[in-house]
């Protein structure tokens, strides 16, 4: 027996009216601003006809202040699960047609239900946020709700991935579920994140502050380091969340999606050899040296905004996935600051938790100097690349260029941190500090006895450089696995890649450790 036609059309007339949301003329609002609607966002990420919606029928759970007669179609949240590149993704996607996709009791049930799913299933998970706050209407239920969302973003973390792309509003506690995920994305325009807004801060302080100065992409991207990516639009933000998950394991309990190559190339790269220059004090650009050594020379860098004396991203050497961290000596002259060891720390500790090896690229002169850094707690987050590297399991590869001094040296994952292999081209230098440093403190009395002290000082910075802070010196202690021609690197770290891939690693039973927060 057919079933009748009136439940067909009351089937219709429902979906019909979940798929309008808050109506074609809010829709059209948004894309007058440049911004897709909440469904155009999740048909942008999905592989056509793969996502399953969730809850298409919710309805929020207020009977008060009026709104016993408001519809707010799917609740202001469209949540389901589909295919991105041909791989399970669970996602939601806030609708601000529908009730500014403010968050309620059921909005933050439907949220919760498919995080737990993304989590029992093993899947990376999507949160599109674009919403006003807490639905006011409901009180304590919202606060609840929010609260069981941050109580799941802890849950999936370092067990599945988690992205959020920031493309409208994301006010007050809202933006704490974002920043208790891996990264995030958000548009240049039309999207802010904050705690507190300008008006806010002028009662309070007294301060005049503009949106784009406390909650705009730009601050939140290269000032405060909330965010990781800076999208030109809607678009945009959504294809760098599929570029990330190109690299990335669906779980924590699986590899990354290596495509090793048949074959690994073993010709050198005279490039290399080209790309230090002459003059030791002369800044070497380290963005150069990961295009030679990447496959295609694609790097997707992650937090390039922020810190920018300190490189990281994901790439692939020979098809095998690897996360890089290096010095970028063109800034600050490589060395770790405040920012940049918080920015390193977060990198490593992501690729040890979802298995990603780590290639660390080496000039750094040392922990930035200024009583600025040192009244900032420079110890303790310099102790947090410290941490980071010596907790790290996964396969871990040090190539030393130029400079290697003091803690930085160690910072940097030296051999001591159990780094499995480290190279170091013949321009490195691995020492306690720089050789001028050691000769003025070694030698201080023999300078101050001659007439002649440049002549003397430059014969001694030699005698240090070549005794003391030479790589064959390190490799005579067993520090250094081989000093290698920069034009044999990739060769070199692609065998290593393979050779490391099979690497386990068991540690003291513990609950976890204390990384020095």
């Amino acid at each position: 027996m057919s079933i009748r036609k009136e439940l067909l059309d009351s089937l219709s007339e429902h979906r019909q009216t979940a798929l309008l949301g808050g109506g074609q003329g809010r829709r059209d609002k948004q894309h007058a601003r440049g911004q897709l609607s909440a469904r155009e966002r999740l048909e942008c990420l999905f592989d056509a006809e793969t996502f399953q919606e969730w809850g298409m029928h919710v309805e929020h759970a207020c009977h008060d202040f009026g709104m016993e007669k408001t519809k707010l179609p799917c609740d202001g949240v469209i949540t389901g699960v589909g295919h991105v590149d041909g791989l399970p993704v669970a996602s939601f996607s806030q609708d601000f047609t529908v009730g500014g996709g403010a968050l309620g009791q059921r909005h933050a049930k439907k949220i919760c239900d498919v995080m737990d799913y993304a989590l029992e299933c093993g899947m990376p998970f999507v949160a599109i946020n674009d919403s006003g706050g807490a639905r006011i209407q409901e009180a304590v239920e919202s606060l609840s709700g929010y609260g069981q969302v941050f109580y799941r973003n802890v849950m999936l973390s370092g067990s599945i991935p988690q992205i959020a792309i920031i493309a409208g509003n994301c006010a007050g506690g809202a933006a704490y579920s974002p920043a208790l995920m891996d990264f995030l994305i958000m548009t240049r325009e039309n999207a802010n994140m904050f705690i507190c807004g300008p008006q806010v801060i002028k009662a309070v302080t007294g301060v005049d502050a503009t949106m784009e100065e406390i909650g705009g992409a730009v601050a939140n991207a290269s000032i405060s380091g909330n965010v990781h990516f800076i999208a030109d639009n809607d678009e945009h933000a959504i294809q760098l969340a599929k570029d990330l998950l190109s690299y990335l394991p669906p779980n924590n309990m699986q590899d990354p999606p290596h495509r090793p190559t048949t074959d690994i190339s073993l010709d050198p790269d005279e490039v290399l050899n080209e790309l230090v220059p002459e003059d030791a004090k002369a800044p070497l650009d380290m963005q150069a040296i990961i295009d030679r050594l990447v496959d295609g020379s694609q790097f997707l860098e992650v937090h390039r905004d922020f810190a920018t004396n300190l490189i990281v991203g994901f790439g692939r050497i020979d098809g095998m996935v690897v996360g890089i961290i290096a010095n970028q000596p063109n800034v600050k002259a490589g060395s770790l600051d405040i920012d940049a060891s918080d920015k390193g720390a977060r990198f490593i500790r992501f690729c040890n938790a979802f298995n990603v090896p780590l290639l660390t690229l080496v000039d750094i002169p040392g922990f930035l100097p200024g009583v600025g850094q040192e009244r900032g707690g420079i110890i303790r987050h310099g102790a947090k690349m410290l941490f980071a590297y010596a907790s790290a399991t996964v396969p871990k590869i040090t190539v030393i260029v130029r400079k290697a001094y003091g803690g930085s040296y160690l910072a940097m994952c030296s051999r001591d941190l159990r780094a499995d292999i480290v190279f170091a081209w013949p321009t490195a230098e691995i020492a306690v500090m720089g050789a001028e440093g050691a000769v003025n403190v070694l030698y201080r009395k023999e300078l101050e006895a001659t007439e002649d002290k440049p002549a003397l000082r430059q014969q001694l910075i030699d005698e240090y450089q070549e005794k003391f802070a030479s790589p064959y010196m390190a490799a005579a202690h067993g520090m250094i696995t081989d000093v290698i021609e920069p034009s044999q690197t990739r060769s070199v770290v692609s065998l290593a890649l393979r050779n490391t891939v099979t690497k386990r690693a068991i540690r003291p039973p513990k609950k976890h450790g204390l990384i020095p927060l």
